[in-house]
């Protein structure tokens, strides 16, 4: 690969949003995706819930209510609406092009219902394994070159235009250019020291972004799962999908109590920000452990519709359905990002978009839907694959990036990197206090005045731009929950 190589179109990003944007841009393009590691390390390959979609032309109304109902009134109307009505064009394109959701013996679409969603309307394959179906599938798909092991570490942004990417690929610093760039990049998971999220997500390009003046919103709103086996080794906690809940699940206390009930009448079907506070309350004022309780599923049911998480569990030691497995809330999915229009456009900038978790439409508000995260990857990603194609943006010469000067990563950057994930769990998680948020800010100027890599300087922006939107956010709404002390 040369370092001059130019390019109609970059995807920085190859999960469910860049791979369904990659399929709808011609093939005669010179399009070339970027992957950060391995394919299957993004968070597409683990959600396990399935995608939230229409059932029909009638359910859109009330799909609509539903996620503005969870997105506790910071919802942008005009995205949501855009997002549910078009899962009746990109639910039908991935039939039609061959992937199979899972159906009962006639043939019908099953569907299932989860957390604040009115009625089933969640489509899975493989059980719970929808994520990871449909990346194999949109990989198998894909018509244009993919490119493994390449870490994004800077955008080249003169004026209105953005001219390309500088990457870290195979352990050489390469240069490319492109009339349009696409970011696919993800969220910011890799900040908390608990999350379900894939190891490649670590927040670089909304770094970037702020220091080429681009916009982030809603970076407050960082969503945190209820139910997650955190006694795991790894980064990557276990996730336990909103969907056992949905078929039936308890979540319980060590007397077997559903104690969630004392907090919403939904119990386990409240939506995520208060079953995951109700969770966190009543371990802090009672004690011991929680579990979620899944001995009412039938055996072979079980094995059929989690066969994933059957696995999973039973390589750490639990019988499932049958044993009692400890949850705690982690953090899961970043709501805000960077802010963009309902094509995906990034104001301001003639050719960069961006598409995905790493965007911010507004679709969301204060709390997303359960299972409304893949649907948004599909509907934005082909949003902005189309407007490139209309659009068809270029630029004719060609300017020199700025010398590149210092190291991506310093000797001490994975103690600091620690270090900021338990700042950013303990101070700026589930319950905020101001004092905890000041705590938390001091923290991350300090390491920002030390001899740091690129790569955690990059996390630390975004880091900072979180703590500072959730100290401006003064009223508890959706996922971000403060008290003033």
């Amino acid at each position: 690969m040369k370092t001059d190589s130019k390019y109609d179109v970059i995807i920085i990003g190859a999960g469910i949003a860049g791979l369904y944007a990659a399929l709808h841009i011609p093939k005669n393009k010179n399009v070339l995706i970027l992957c950060k590691d391995i394919p299957w390390e993004c968070n597409t390959f683990y959600a396990q819930g399935g995608v939230a979609a229409a059932v029909d032309a009638d359910d859109i109304a009330l799909h609509v209510e539903d996620t503005l109902k969870a997105g506790a009134g910071l919802c942008r109307k005009e995205a949501v609406e855009t997002m549910i009505e078009e899962s009746l064009i990109v639910i039908p394109d991935l039939i039609q092009r061959g992937f199979g959701f899972d159906r009962d013996e006639k043939g019908n679409l099953l569907y299932t219902k989860e957390a604040a969603h009115s009625r089933p309307r969640i489509l899975h394959a493989g059980g719970d394994a929808t994520g990871r179906y449909m990346h194999q599938f949109l990989m198998q798909e894909n018509p244009h070159p993919l490119v493994y092991n390449v870490r994004v570490f800077d955008l080249l942004r003169a004026g209105d235009t953005c001219y390309g990417i500088r990457a870290l690929i195979s352990d050489e610093i390469n240069e490319l250019y492109a009339d349009n760039i696409i970011i696919a990049s993800g969220g910011v998971g890799s900040l908390y020291a608990y999350h379900t999220n894939s190891r490649t997500i670590s927040s670089d390009l909304h770094g970037i972004c702020l220091e080429r003046g681009i916009k982030l919103e809603m970076m407050e709103m960082m969503q945190f799962h209820p139910t997650v086996y955190v006694d795991n080794p790894w980064a990557r906690k276990q996730l336990l999908t909103e969907a056992l809940r949905g078929e039936g699940a308890h979540i319980v206390d060590e007397e077997g109590r559903r104690f969630l009930f004392d907090y919403d009448e939904r119990g386990e079907l409240a939506p995520r920000d208060i079953v995951s506070r109700a969770i966190f309350d009543y371990k802090k004022r009672h004690g011991g452990k929680v579990y979620l309780k899944m001995d009412m599923f039938d055996e072979d049911f079980f094995a059929k519709r989690f066969p994933n998480i059957k696995r999973a569990m039973a390589s750490v030691g639990y019988s499932l359905p049958h044993d009692l497995v400890p949850i705690s809330p982690a953090f899961h999915y970043a709501i805000g990002g960077i802010a963009s229009d309902l094509d995906g456009m990034i104001a301001g900038l003639e050719n960069l978009y961006v598409v995905g978790e790493a965007a911010s439409t507004g679709v969301h508000g204060a709390n997303r839907l359960a299972s409304n995260s893949l649907l948004e990857g599909l509907v934005f990603g082909r949003r902005a694959a189309l407007k490139v194609n209309e659009k068809g943006y270029s630029w004719s010469h060609k300017p020199p990036f700025a010398e590149f000067k210092g190291n991506l990563v310093e000797k001490d950057d994975t103690i600091l990197k620690q270090r900021l994930r338990r700042t950013m769990w303990q101070e700026v998680g589930i319950v905020r206090t101001t004092s905890g948020l000041h705590r938390a800010l001091d923290f991350v100027d300090d390491v920002q005045h030390l001899t740091i890599g690129r790569l955690l300087a990059l996390r630390l922006k975004t880091a900072r731009k979180i703590i500072e939107s959730a100290m401006e956010r003064k009223e508890s709404v959706g996922a971000h929950y403060i008290i003033n002390e």
